[in-house]
């Protein structure tokens, strides 16, 4: 059974599996459309085709950038002008935008490669692209930054990865009329509905967070936890918003962490200062994929979210002890249903059976909020094929 169209006035946030990343299509409620991130992990590198990582998805026929343009295509909303309203790029590692490798291949029409965003942008038109920009709280732009050995060394890739995403934005501002800018933190309609606005004044798009800078909950009163010149690495430099429909409410955060070194919640990290302005939402994602350093337990109680969703590609997804705590009753009272992509045998050797709180482990989670926001679905769409059917559906939950 094929997932139900969208309609006007629901929205729906699709959140892909590629095996290779994290990537989530929304279409919000009046057709406006948004891709939250374009994961794309180099296969030159031996773990990414281990087991210690999930493979790509449904199938190696295709890219992941193209699997996730053939998704977007599949549910993309019928009549409307077949491109992305906004692309958000939550940092710049590569499960998020890309990594450039010896493999990738060319732009046939712009001097730059196919990966991740860029494979995604050059295949289907983007209108505007945001992201944490480039010069706080380091200049990425400036050579003796990219020179320095935390980068020559980086794993990832990310400084020719982001020369080549440069490369990407110039070439398709002249191609095709791109606009790029850089989140800014604290505002409410930087994303904003671009068809019947005024139809669905109960929407919006809050940034919480970007570069460490968070919101305050006071006008667009920002705080900066982090200094001009200090980086702390890309994750908790993630962009986070707060999408907001009637009394409905959804979260997503990057990779920000709320965790020390010693495994205690770190009462100065990004989770904490934003807990407070985020408040209780109805869905969120976990941050970090629920990696170890992730979902502390403030950020958890103060959040209390009906559904978690786990966008996850490897074994390091969850760790056991997030799983404690987004499960934990101590920490917050009621029910919660938790979602995950996918599921790696190493994660069901090692934790076990507590992997059967949750009541999904594989394939695209799909957020279906209905008219006016009041009530919501979780549908599970099979990721072992392109018909993408529904396997499950949970619900309707009512928004709170």
């Amino acid at each position: 059974m094929q997932l139900p169209s969208w309609e006007e006035g629901m929205m729906d946030i699709h959140h892909i599996n590629s095996g290779r990343g994290d990537a989530a299509f929304a279409i919000l409620p009046d057709g406006t459309t948004l891709l939250i991130d374009a994961g794309d992990m180099s296969e030159t590198h031996p773990r990414t085709l281990s087991a210690r990582n999930a493979p790509r998805l449904p199938n190696t026929n295709k890219t992941a950038p193209e699997w996730i343009v053939d998704y977007i295509h599949q549910f993309f909303p019928k009549g409307y002008k077949k491109q992305l309203d906004y692309a958000l790029i939550t940092h710049y590692h590569d499960d998020h935008f890309g990594e450039l490798d010896s493999l990738r291949l060319k732009a046939a029409n712009g001097d730059y490669r196919l990966t991740g965003i860029t494979e995604v942008g050059n295949k289907f038109p983007i209108h505007k692209v945001l992201d944490r920009g480039f010069t706080y709280p380091i200049n990425l732009r400036n050579p003796e930054i990219q020179n320095q050995e935390r980068f020559q060394n980086d794993a990832y890739g990310m400084v020719p990865t982001l020369k080549n995403y440069w490369k990407f934005l110039a070439a398709e501002q002249t191609r095709n009329g791109l606009v790029h800018e850089q989140l800014i933190p604290g505002q409410n309609n930087q994303i904003a509905l671009v068809n019947k606005a005024k139809k669905y004044h109960n929407f919006n798009i809050r940034n919480i967070a970007v570069n460490g800078t968070v919101w305050t909950g006071v006008g667009n009163d920002t705080l900066a936890l982090f200094s001009k010149g200090e980086y702390p690495g890309e994750n908790n430099l993630s962009t986070c918003i707060k999408i907001s429909y009637g009394k409905f409410d959804y979260f997503t955060g990057g990779d920000i962490s709320g965790i020390n070194g010693t495994g205690a919640t770190d009462d100065n990290s990004v989770e904490s200062h934003i807990a407070p302005v985020i408040g209780a939402v109805d869905v969120a994602t976990l941050n970090h994929h629920g990696n170890r350093d992730s979902q502390n337990d403030f950020y958890v109680r103060t959040l209390r979210p009906r559904v978690w969703i786990q966008q996850n590609w490897s074994s390091d997804h969850p760790g056991d002890e997030v799983l404690r705590r987004i499960t934990s009753k101590e920490l917050y009272p009621g029910e919660r249903d938790i979602f995950s992509n996918v599921m790696l045998q190493a994660n069901k050797d090692v934790i076990g059976g507590r992997l059967n709180q949750y009541k999904s482990q594989n394939g695209h989670i799909v957020l279906r909020v209905y008219p006016n926001g009041n009530t919501y679905a979780i549908f599970v769409l099979d990721d072992t094929t392109d018909k993408r059917e529904i396997t499950a559906k949970f619900g309707p939950y009512e928004a709170r």
